[in-house]
């Protein structure tokens, strides 16, 4: 039942921000490559407001959207933070409350 809450329970939604497209790109083609994830949106346009050592900051940035089964979690974070140029990069998922059946099934199998 992937459709329902048991395929829908194991899948994730992971969220990055990077500095830009080519970073990017390459985060979501290894973690793609690797099957880590079944499949990355770059998104550009992002304006980014945040505190970093007590300083205001506005930055452009890309946001990488990744789907992906939690089990998956640890390793993409440990992968994400060996490819990324920040220091402590946006690594955060949400989850999948429900989905397209065959989608669903579709994202589980390519990260078996």
């Amino acid at each position: 039942m992937v459709g329902g809450r048991s395929g829908a329970s194991h899948a994730i939604l992971v969220l990055i921000t990077c500095p830009n497209r080519r970073v990017a790109g390459t985060i979501g083609r290894t973690l793609v490559e690797e099957h880590l994830v079944a499949c990355a949106n770059v998104l550009s346009g992002l304006t980014s407001i945040y505190r970093w050592q007590g300083r205001l900051c506005r930055e452009r940035e890309v946001l990488v959207l990744m789907k992906t089964r939690r089990p998956r979690f640890a390793a993409i974070a440990r992968r994400v933070r060996e490819l990324h140029p920040y220091a402590v990069p946006e690594i955060i998922a949400l989850p999948v409350v429900v989905g397209s059946p065959a989608y669903l099934a579709w994202v589980l199998e390519s990260t078996a």
